[in-house]
């Protein structure tokens, strides 16, 4: 009997494996027959009129293909798996079957050709855009290698090959035809070729590759002054830049259908500077959304505390910040510190507001609010790249965040070689470079594998920046103990033998990195959210630039230190990392405020952030519990120690 269970629970498991299988099979052959037929409806709505004209037929041989076109799409679509649409998009091919046969005007076939095809999409969805936005440079290099043989360099249809071939290639370049053409419509004939042509698939290429040779095909129609012209559309018309919500949009969208909202003259500027700069598009798109998911969470907290809901009101509001202006936060402090620290300081005291104050004050605070983001979008509106910005921005954030790190990474190492230890110097070392390492891998998840959310950003440097204080503290209590007189001389014949053990040494490499990363942390994500295509060289000048300096000052430092006494060494250094240590307890406790893991309660209070000073009760607290830690830990040093001579 137990066996026979065992034997149906391993048919029942390899019986759901094939059917998983099975099915996973079905679906994809469902899209691949979908992306076919799409592509079939849109060639019949795109070159339809190039066959039939007032009723007659002025291509015979491309008539014929569309009677081909329409009867096979018609064919396939009965093979498709059964949805909610099926019976209607059946009789829809039909009857595009029917006006193709009876050659019908254009516009009427190509506007039945079109809605068709979006149904398919409807019913039996499938990627429609890329990933991230493509590499036209890497488009154009494929262009050239593969298809300008036929196609000609310009797209003209006029390459060296083309007059052997029958039909005869695509003139790229035409505008009557391209503005009929979305880049979607484009991917699809790289992916699948072209039936009867000498069109090949590549589908054997990587798909981003594939993208980033539609994109480049996609601008050959456009001259570079249209582009310039469209750049302008698109600096100074918010409508304009809100013609698509995403490269999803931008990819299935013909410049005649743009025509139709935002006409034609700023149809063909706008589509010439949009397909060539599809990041702008894309980092537009996503600034626009961030602002809108900000302001949507902002009403949506002031309706839950009007219905007496402060604690959904509270997560709203948290929302608002975490998952809409926080993704913002780099880019805005780069262009404008002052509206970044306004915005932050109004967000959490919208959320304090909710807690203490009444509906007409939350109400306020909203109005307020909703304000500075319609200027955070003004300020963040695209512009042309401004090199010695991005230059000057680079640098004042790596030194902005570089210079904690650098402190504690350099009274580390004075210490050690002042202690005459030098054999710990690689655990340090080995922590900062790391670190850097780290912060490398963290870009590139960041900009290739996922997003970091803001909580997860925020709870890293409100974590680390509290660790890193705590162990500061320490430190610096231990480094004033051994700066007091006879103290340093009785460590060094009682204790240097087994101070720096093994374990020691790692808690040495443990906060070298945690100092370093959690400022290499912030710095990664302000680059990413700064870079673009026009300022990359700049933002890197100001990256080496700012890593010179830096460098020059750990070289100042070390050097000053070393020429100190022992005594003013420890002195200084005791009274360097404490300074720190405040300054990180309140980064750390403010970190972990904004990602709503510790209660606001604001109070008349500075704020200054190169300090960690903020206006709050809890930031304030936990600054003064630092300092009066290291003030006692400090008195307590200053006690004679047993049995020493009075004044040694």
């Amino acid at each position: 009997m137990r066996s026979s269970s065992r034997l149906y629970v391993l048919v029942c498991s390899a019986l759901g494996v094939f059917l998983s299988f099975a099915a996973s099979a079905h679906s994809s052959g469902a899209d691949t027959r979908a992306k076919q037929i799409w592509q079939l409806l849109d060639y019949i709505a795109v070159d339809y009129r190039g066959a039939v004209s007032d009723g007659k037929v002025t291509a015979a041989s491309e008539y014929s293909e569309m009677q081909d076109f329409a009867l096979n799409a018609e064919k396939q679509m009965i093979e498709l798996p059964k949805t909610a649409g099926s019976e209607q998009m059946l009789k829809d091919a039909g009857r595009l079957r029917e006006l193709v046969d009876s050659k019908a005007d254009d516009a009427t076939v190509g506007e039945h050709a079109h809605r068709l095809a979006a149904d398919v999409l409807k019913f039996y969805p499938f990627p429609v855009a890329p990933a991230k936005a493509p590499d036209l440079l890497r488009g154009g290099q494929m262009f050239q290698a593969q298809c300008a043989a036929c196609h000609g360099l310009g797209g003209r249809g006029d390459g060296p090959a083309a007059a052997g071939l029958t039909p005869k290639p695509t003139a790229l370049a035409d505008h009557t035809r391209a503005r009929e053409r979305s880049l979607f419509a484009l991917y699809q004939v790289i992916g699948h070729g072209v039936e009867g042509t000498a069109m090949p698939s590549f589908a054997a290429v990587a798909d981003e590759d594939r993208w980033a040779l539609a994109f480049f095909v996609g601008t050959l129609p456009y001259s570079d002054a249209q582009k310039a012209a469209g750049a302008e559309v698109w600096k100074s018309d918010a409508k304009a830049r809100a013609a698509w919500s995403g490269l999803d949009s931008l990819t299935q969208t013909s410049e005649a259908e743009l025509a139709k909202t935002v006409g034609e003259d700023s149809a063909v500027k706008l589509m010439a500077y949009a397909r060539a700069n599809p990041q702008q598009v894309q980092a537009t798109v996503t600034q626009a959304q961030s602002t809108a998911l900000a302001k949507t969470r902002l009403r949506e907290s002031v309706t839950a505390v009007e219905a007496g809901d402060r604690p959904a009101a509270t997560k709203l509001a948290l929302s608002a910040y975490l998952d809409g202006f926080e993704t913002l936060e780099p880019a805005l402090a780069a262009r404008n510190r002052t509206l970044f620290q306004q915005v932050e300081k109004a967000m959490i005291s919208f959320r304090s507001t909710i807690a203490n104050g009444t509906v007409a004050d939350v109400r306020a605070a909203e109005a307020n609010l909703q304000g500075l983001l319609d200027e955070t979008d003004m300020v963040l509106a695209p512009s042309e790249p401004d090199s010695a910005a991005a230059f000057f921005g680079a640098l004042l954030i790596l030194l902005r965040e570089g210079v904690e790190a650098l402190l504690v990474v350099v009274a580390m190492i004075a210490f050690l070689k002042k202690a005459e230890r030098r054999e710990a110097l690689p655990y340090v070392h080995a922590g900062w470079t790391i670190a850097l390492a780290a912060g490398g891998l963290t870009w590139a998840v960041a900009t290739y594998l996922i997003g970091i959310s803001g909580a997860s950003r925020e709870l890293t440097e409100g974590f680390s920046s509290l660790f890193a204080a705590a162990i500061l503290l320490s430190v610096g209590i231990w480094m004033h103990q051994k700066s007091t007189a006879g103290r340093w001389q009785q460590y060094l014949k009682q204790k240097m033998s087994s101070a720096m053990n093994r374990r020691t040494a790692w808690f040495m490499f443990l906060l070298a990195f945690v100092a370093v990363y959690r400022e290499v942390f912030e710095t990664v994500l302000f680059f990413a959210a700064l870079w673009t295509e026009g300022n990359g060289m700049a933002l890197l000048a100001g990256l080496a630039c700012g890593t010179v300096l830096l460098g020059v000052l750990a070289m100042v430092l070390l050097r000053t230190s070393a020429r100190l006494p022992v005594g003013q060494f420890f002195a200084a250094s005791a009274l360097l990392v404490a300074c720190l240590a405040v300054v990180l307890a309140g980064k750390g406790v403010a970190g972990l405020q904004e990602a709503g893991l510790i209660h606001i309660t604001l109070i008349a209070f500075p704020r200054v952030d190169i300090l960690g000073m903020y206006p709050t009760m809890q930031t304030t607290l936990a600054q003064a519990a630092v300092l009066a830690v290291a003030v006692i830990g400090y008195a307590m040093n200053l006690r004679p120690i047993a049995g020493s001579k009075a004044g040694t």
